[in-house]
């Protein structure tokens, strides 16, 4: 880690490229990724991790890079949203169930349904998915359809 100024140089995993970037050591990894790499997918919603607008995956599992700093995203492999790249099945799913209004906190639970996927192959038991998504928050629609997503979702084949 290159260091002048009270910065440093990193190299961050994000959708399957690295990136070197120059971060102060109290850079948040949400700052980073929309400012510095243009990855706006993940929303600056609370800022204190109660919203989940701003979930990213990290080695598989979602994340709120409101809570990490870009240091310590170093060495892990990251996925946006932008890295779905818009054909994954629980995208599918959410324009298929109408399990969206105004998108702002859409990003955020397709990662968490993203990793919930990807740590559960096999769909859990409606107990799991629930405690998944009590990760994020959605002021505008029913959490019914965004349920229904994610049941479909697990009936598309990858």
């Amino acid at each position: 880690m290159l260091c002048y100024e009270g910065k440093v140089v990193i190299k961050l995993r994000i959708n399957g490229e690295t990136h070197e970037v120059t971060v102060r050591p109290s850079d948040l990894l949400l700052d980073v990724l929309r400012e510095q790499l243009g990855l706006t997918g993940a929303k600056p919603g609370c800022l204190n991790g109660d919203c989940g607008s701003c979930t990213v995956v990290a080695d598989g599992w979602p994340i709120k890079s409101c809570l990490m700093l870009a240091v310590e995203a170093e060495g892990h492999d990251i996925l946006t949203v932008e890295g779905l790249g818009g054909i994954a099945p629980i995208q599918t799913a959410f324009v298929d169930m109408d399990a969206f209004q105004c998108g702002y906190c859409t990003s955020g639970f397709l990662m968490v349904c993203h990793a919930l996927k990807t740590q559960n192959p096999v769909m859990p038991e409606e107990s799991v998915i629930e405690d998944w998504l009590q990760s994020n928050l959605c002021r505008c629609t029913s959490y019914q359809e965004i349920r229904r997503a994610v049941r479909t979702m697990y009936k598309t084949p990858d």
